[in-house]
Parts: structure tokens; C-alpha cells; sequence
């Protein structure tokens, strides 16, 4: 069985298409949670009956301790914003390397409000802040504190209490940097720091609305049922700031997507399964097939694949129907199916679901999604241009079908404000700023570099040729990778006028396992963190990995107000 080639897997459309699986950062994290079983404790509360102060959240595994400090604000609503360039938020956190005693929390809380315009120490893992969801909030607020349960439907629609704008990590704002604890167990799968201050910011919005409702009516307040409870996820708000990432780190990208191609590699490989494992994908096709139609975005693009998606559910189901389940190599014959009939949107949710009955066959991959990039930054200037034209020919075919000389081609160019230092994309011919362009122009790059090459001698050294052509530097170093990393590129031109960055936003955000994907516009979107999670209480008591989908027929499923 072979793996899917780039051709076709590292198209952005595809990219974009992608879903949360056993590999996602986040349930990656869970499993490692429960399984070294750790010990979670709040151990500081001082929130006032407006919702202003300060908790700590201790979260305690084999070796040592991570604390979540969090501070609640009381802000005016004209300056609750999603956007990166707020200066003000709801609540604000820091995860700290420790419990810090009140020295450092005086020490995090003059400081950490401020976010930018704060300091803060390489104690300090993350920075994060985040808004109220306020319709929701104030409504689950004001059932609780009635004595009732908040309207499901309403839950279902939104989805959190909370959703963050930010969460830095990796040296932002003088954090710790990341290679100082990426030797860490717990910390040595790519962003388990942040996965972990998200999921406890997730506890930290859930507790702050019942202490409210505690405060405002003690005589009737009730907490939220454990099935309710866990329909809230924590939202998240990200724009263009993400979109580089994915081509500033090549072999990250294509360690995540290679671990991915594999794992569906060795499920097809699968001759029989077990009536366990079989029984287990229908459930699975079952309860994410439920959670489809309860999918929704205004964005009419998505909107039209959650409508897509539907329907071809609809396919798989009769297509199931009709025995293909029973054939030798089911999950092969499964794919090939839904590769000729589906959605990119199916097909890539298909690709999670085979995933699901496999965790001994694939759960081990995750050890393999980081990358130590300082491996693949020095030039290999002893090459000869021969074999680098080699490379180009083989690795990158598919730029030749890329016509640079339209004005369609390039009439985008990729910046970093000046005012928050963040991505931006600017139109080439109709806004100034082309001279500030960031080199993530791949396809048009590797286009100059062979034009540059053609009358270069094949025998002469990569070397040589860079002395002379020095502008070529970043796009040589990226063609020496290739042969080892084979998704390290998305194949399209990232130029180009009709690019979609939401789709490179997405990749990403299913690798950290969100959820519920609502574009706002092609550039920024709204997610789901954590829905249908445990919270960090509930771990001892429950699955680790059953989550991903809220089960069917259960009490809590009834709950949340899931509709077959």
C-alpha cells in the first residue's frame, strides 16, 4: 500500500479540507494526561462577585508542574474586539513553568494584563487572552443562577463560553524559547505547551460563569450538568498570523503530514479487521455524521461543503449498506470509493474516521511530528547544480504549470504589519508596500531559481552559483529538503489572486485538533477547542480519547440536544 503522493495531498484545497484526527495536538495531549495520570487542582480562586481577580490552575504530571494563571477583567464592552490589535480583553493568562508563589503572581499580574506591552520571564510558557462569548455567557449565567439548565440549542450554536485571540508561545514577548523545554516528555510533541493552556482556560471559562451565578443568586444557583458542561469547548478567533507558519517551517509541515499519510497508509493496509474495530468505525461514521448537521457557517463557501458533506455522508452510509465493509482490505476499497464519489471535505473527514479503531497501529506517529529545523537550515554548497536541477525537475514538476506572467499570478505579496508585527497580504498593483514582501512566494521562487539556472553548467558547485546569485539563498536551502521531506510544499501558487489563505489557516488548525471551522472572510475564522471534552476533574473517570465526536444515544448526547 503506498502512501497518497504530494501531487495530491499538498494541494491547498485539499489542505483546507483536512480535519482533526488521533494525530491532533490535542488529543495527543489527553491520551499523555491520562495515561501518567496527572493531578489537576485549583488552588487559587479570588474572583469577586464581577468577575474581577485572579486563579491559578495547577496541572501536576511525573517530573514536574505546569500552573495556569489567570486574570479576569472587568472590560468596558465597546472594547471587546477579535481582533490581534485589541489592547483590552475579558480575561488574560499566563502558563507558568511551576507553581509560583505570591511573588511571582504579583510579579505575572503586573504584567501579563498587558500582554504586548507587558514583560514577562522565561518562567512563563505561554501568553494568552480571550473574550466572552456575551449573548451566551449572559445567558448561561442567568439559567444557572435561576436554577435551570442553560437551552441547549443555544449551546449547540455557539459552542463556548469563551474564545481566545491569542495564545503565544515559543519566546513571544520574552517567553521561555521553545527549544528550552522541547527535550521535556510532556512537552516534546509540537505545541503540547499551548494545548494544555487551552485546555485549562476551557475549566477556568466554565468556572467563572457558575461562580457568578453562585454570587449573583445563592438561594437558587445550580452548576451545569456534566453532558452540557462538556458541549462547551473554548473558541478561538485567528487571522493571517498563522497562515506563514506552515511554509517558514517545511519540515515541521511535512512531518505532520507525513505522520498522517502514514497512518492512513497502515489502515488500508489493514486485510481483515476485527468486528471491534469495524464496529467501532460504523459508530464513529455514525456520531460524525450527526455532528455534521449540526455544522454550521455563514461563510456561503463552507456553508456549501457542510451541505456537500451532509450528502455524501448519506453516500457512505448506503455505500456501506451494500457490503463493502465485508471485502478484504475494506478500508482501502473504503478510500478508493470516496476518492471517485465524495467531497474533498468527505474525503478528508473519511481519512479521520479510518483513523479512529486504529490507535495501536498509529497512536506511536506522534513521536515523530517534531522536527529539529536547525538539521535542514545550512546550505549544501558542495551540490553540484546538476542534482539540484535534478530535484527541481522531480520535486517541483508542478510548477511549470504556473503562468508567472499574468497579473493574476502575483497580485498578491505577503508583508508584516509594522504596527503588531503580524502576516498581512497586500494587492500588489493596487496598494503600496511591494518592497516589505516576505520571501513566501515558493512556486514563483522556485520559478526564478530554474530560470537563473539554465545556463549554469551542471557540474559547477550550488556554492559557485550562490556567490553569484546570492537572492537565491532561502529558495536553494528549501530545494535540498525536498527529497527527504516530501510534503514540505504546498503545490499551488500562494500568490495568486484567487488564494484562499483560510485553507492553509485550517491545515493547521487540524493538526492542533479544533473543530467546527466558521470562516468570517477568506482571511480569519472562528473554532472549536475541546468540545465534547473531558475537563481536567472528569480525566481519571472517563476515556481520554473518545471525544471527538459527542456519542449517540447516550444522556449526555440527549443533553446537548444532538438531533439524528
Amino acid at each position: 500500500m503506498q502512501l497518497r503522493p504530494p501531487s495530491r495531498v499538498m494541494k491547498a484545497a485539499r489542505l483546507g479540507a483536512f480535519h482533526q484526527s488521533r494525530l491532533s495536538f490535542m488529543r495527543q495531549l489527553l491520551r499523555r494526561l491520562k495515561r501518567e495520570q496527572w493531578q489537576f487542582q485549583r488552588t487559587v480562586w479570588s474572583i469577586d462577585g464581577q468577575g474581577v481577580g485572579r486563579a491559578v490552575y495547577v496541572a501536576r504530571g511525573p517530573e514536574r508542574a505546569y500552573s495556569l494563571v489567570a486574570f479576569a477583567h472587568d472590560l468596558d464592552p465597546a472594547l471587546r474586539s477579535d481582533r490581534v490589535i485589541a489592547t483590552a480583553w475579558d480575561a488574560t493568562f499566563a502558563l507558568f513553568d511551576g507553581v509560583p508563589d505570591e511573588v511571582e503572581l504579583q510579579r505575572l499580574q503586573a504584567n501579563v494584563p498587558k500582554q504586548e506591552a507587558g514583560r514577562v520571564s522565561s518562567r512563563e510558557l505561554c501568553m494568552a487572552r480571550a473574550n466572552r462569548s456575551v449573548r451566551l455567557f449572559d445567558h448561561v449565567l442567568q439559567e444557572l443562577a435561576a436554577g435551570r439548565q442553560p437551552d441547549c440549542a443555544f449551546v449547540e450554536q455557539v459552542g463556548y463560553l469563551m474564545r481566545t485571540t491569542a495564545v503565544y508561545g515559543s519566546g513571544k514577548f520574552g517567553a521561555a524559547d521553545r527549544e528550552s523545554v522541547a527535550a521535556r516528555p510532556e512537552l516534546s510533541a509540537p505545541f503540547q505547551a499551548e494545548m494544555l493552556t487551552v485546555f485549562l482556560i476551557r475549566a477556568f471559562s466554565v468556572d467563572l460563569v457558575e461562580h457568578l451565578a453562585q454570587v449573583q443568586a445563592p438561594g437558587t444557583a445550580v452548576v451545569l450538568e456534566p453532558g452540557i458542561r462538556r458541549r462547551f469547548g473554548l473558541g478561538n478567533s485567528t487571522g493571517l498570523g498563522m497562515a506563514p507558519f506552515l511554509l517558514n517551517h517545511p519540515m515541521l509541515l511535512n512531518n505532520w503530514v507525513q505522520a498522517r499519510e502514514t497512518a492512513l497508509q497502515r489502515v488500508r493496509a489493514v486485510r481483515r479487521p476485527t468486528p471491534a474495530e469495524q464496529g467501532m468505525f460504523v459508530d464513529f461514521v455514525r456520531r460524525a455524521q450527526a455532528d455534521a448537521r449540526s455544522w454550521h457557517s455563514d461563510h456561503p463557501l463552507q456553508g456549501q461543503r457542510i451541505l456537500e458533506l451532509q450528502q455524501d455522508f448519506k453516500a457512505l452510509q448506503l455505500c456501506m449498506g451494500e457490503g463493502i465493509l465485508q471485502r478484504e482490505y475494506p478500508w482501502d476499497a473504503l478510500y478508493r470509493w470516496a476518492e471517485n464519489r465524495l467531497s474533498l471535505e468527505a474525503q478528508e473527514q473519511l481519512v479521520s474516521l479510518l483513523l479512529e479503531p486504529y490507535g495501536h497501529l498509529i497512536d506511536d506517529l506522534g513521536q515523530t511530528m517534531q522536527a529539529d529545523e536547525q538539521l535542514g537550515f545550512a546550505v549544501d554548497g558542495s551540490m553540484g547544480v546538476g542534482a539540484l536541477k535534478q530535484i527541481l525537475a522531480t520535486d517541483y514538476a508542478w510548477v511549470a504549470a504556473i503562468d508567472f506572467s499574468t497579473e493574476q499570478s502575483h497580485s498578491l505579496f505577503w508583508y508584516v504589519s509594522e504596527e503588531k508585527l503580524e502576516p498581512r497580504i497586500g494587492q500588489r498593483f493596487s496598494e503600496p508596500g511591494e518592497a516589505l514582501e516576505q520571501p513566501l512566494a515558493v512556486a514563483r521562487d522556485i520559478s526564478r531559481l530554474q530560470q537563473a539556472l539554465n545556463g549554469c553548467d551542471d557540474g559547477q558547485t550550488v556554492a559557485t552559483f550562490l556567490l553569484e546569485h546570492p537572492e537565491h539563498r532561502h529558495v536553494v536551502r528549501r530545494v535540498q529538503l525536498a527529497p527527504g521531506c516530501p510534503y514540505a510544499d504546498i503545490q499551488d501558487n500562494l500568490i495568486d489572486r484567487a488564494l484562499l489563505p483560510i485553507d492553509l489557516l485550517r491545515c493547521k488548525l487540524s493538526f492542533f485538533g479544533a473543530t467546527r471551522f466558521d470562516p468570517r472572510s477568506d482571511r480569519w475564522v472562528r473554532i472549536n477547542m475541546y468540545q465534547n471534552a473531558p475537563f481536567p476533574h472528569e480525566l481519571s473517570q472517563v476515556l481520554a480519547d473518545d471525544w471527538s465526536y459527542p456519542g449517540l444515544g447516550s444522556q449526555e448526547q440527549r443533553h446537548a440536544c444532538i438531533v439524528e
